[in-house]
């Protein structure tokens, strides 16, 4: 049985993956010491619901054969918005649309423990 890799492996992973898949507006959003349930939180786009759901579903397969166990995958039906949890990375992937509706890049950046948007 595989270790679970750290959560700088598991951010590359992901962003590797996403640049494969011609994701759009990445944004990596660092959470360590901000937040308890996760070190880095990732915002990106699809072109439409199909993209979403291919990137998610690549991410996942990706996430799966590192080893990583217990991922949590929302929004697949759908994919307007799909959600992965993979513990130490949350991964968010959106229609154009619907991030900007959204718009949690804000909701992170501000205040004053804004955490640091990369």
């Amino acid at each position: 049985m595989k270790a679970q890799p750290d959560a700088d492996k598991t951010l590359n992973m992901i962003l590797s993956r996403l640049d494969d898949m011609k994701a759009e507006e990445t944004v990596t959003i660092d959470l360590r010491g901000k937040s308890a349930f996760s070190d880095y939180m990732i915002i990106t786009s699809g072109r439409a619901n199909r993209h979403v759901g291919a990137i998610a579903e690549n991410v996942t397969k990706s996430l799966k054969e590192t080893g990583i166990k217990n991922i949590h995958v929302e929004g697949s039906p759908n994919c307007d918005w799909v959600l992965i949890d993979s513990g130490d990375v949350i991964l968010h992937v959106f229609r154009p649309e619907v991030r900007e509706f959204y718009n949690l890049e804000r909701l992170w950046a501000q205040g004053p423990g804004a955490a640091k948007v990369v």
